[in-house]
């Protein structure tokens, strides 16, 4: 993983941001990792992936015999 240190982040953090589009840098400070940076797409693409794996969950425990449909659950869970 690529790190950079917080001194660096303050000088040069469009620079740091733009390194970060594809995959996210740590951010250390003494050696020893505070944070990490990752790019809006990136970021954006995380946030949909885990927002997809809670709705599969949500189908996959509910419980359709007790009358709600499948499309109803769809729309309540905006898929």
């Amino acid at each position: 993983m690529t790190t950079t240190s917080i001194s660096q982040l303050k000088i040069n953090p469009s620079s740091i941001i733009a390194q970060a589009s594809e995959y996210p840098i740590a951010v250390e400070n003494r050696n020893t990792i505070q944070g990490y940076i990752m790019g809006k797409a990136l970021y954006e693409k995380m946030v949909e992936l885990l927002e997809d794996r809670v709705d599969r969950i949500a189908v996959k425990q509910t419980n359709f015999k007790t009358g709600k449909s499948f499309e109803k659950i769809a729309h309540e869970l905006g898929i």
